[in-house]
């Protein structure tokens, strides 16, 4: 669905990503991992459209992004951001129909009844349809982040980037929103998110990126990528890595 060829950008005369070539296939759930720093969001603001690149292209489904309008790909693809961005005046539901926007007809100006069914849909699967006149100012960390989930499930994308889903959340809101992320996944909603916990990403991605000082330093399976070589040479630490008895995934441990 996405490939990425030999890609670098950045922000003005600062290249972040340098040189960058992988690929998701349809129906993946691929982590974006990495230290702070690496070029993380920068790569999701790449793939979205966001940010042009100054060498390479990036496609999605064989077309090159930095040629689609952003409506169009906003109809392939939904983008969910930290939940720190400026808080919207909106109620829960008049929020989450924003995501049905991109799909509008030419002079449409108001959602139909199909764009108020899916938005109580993208509710219901996020678990916040008893929130929907609530303002958006009135929520917690963890209900607007389902909110912005919602919000972007609610455009019906092929495609959904996530940039570190569950930061800020208590473990309660991190398993709930990578639980349902997994769900959707298994639905064929292939999913590209930036996550911070490592063992959050073994458990849950089949394939993880490892991005290091804006350069691509792993591709893989977890057990390919979270080795004790390759984190303790990239996030410059100690850690001893555990596989899973249950689910043969790797833990990551720090050393004490």
């Amino acid at each position: 669905m996405v490939k990425v060829e030999d890609l670098s950008c950045g922000y003005g005369k600062e290249i972040v990503l340098k040189d960058i070539s992988f690929e998701v296939k349809t129906g993946q759930f691929v982590g974006l991992i990495g230290p702070n720093g690496s070029g993380k969001t920068t790569m999701i603001r790449a793939i979205s459209g966001l940010l042009p690149p100054q060498k390479g292209v990036i496609l999605l489904n064989g077309n090159a992004v930095s040629r689609k309008r952003p409506r169009e790909l906003a109809a392939k693809m939904a983008v969910v951001t930290q939940s720190q961005e400026a808080t919207p005046p909106f109620s829960v539901e008049e929020f989450v129909l924003l995501g049905r926007v991109p799909h509008w007809g030419r002079f449409q100006l108001l959602e139909t009844k199909t764009d108020v069914e899916i938005a109580e849909r993208a509710m219901a699967l996020t678990g916040i349809s008893h929130l929907r006149g609530r303002g958006m100012g009135k929520l917690s960390g963890g209900e607007r982040q389902l909110a912005n989930l919602a919000r972007a499930l609610a455009q019906r994308p092929d495609l959904l980037l996530l940039d570190e889903p569950t930061a800020h959340l208590d473990i309660g809101h991190q398993v709930q929103i990578m639980r349902l992320l997994k769900k959707l996944n298994t639905e064929a909603l292939t999913i590209v998110a930036v996550l911070h916990d490592l063992n959050l990403a073994s458990l849950y991605c089949q394939r993880l990126i490892l991005l290091n000082k804006g350069r691509l330093r792993m591709a893989g399976h977890p057990r390919e990528v979270l080795t004790e070589e390759i984190i303790n040479e990239v996030y410059e630490t100690s850690i001893v890595v555990k596989e899973d008895p249950y689910i043969s995934r790797p833990l990551v441990f720090p050393v004490y």
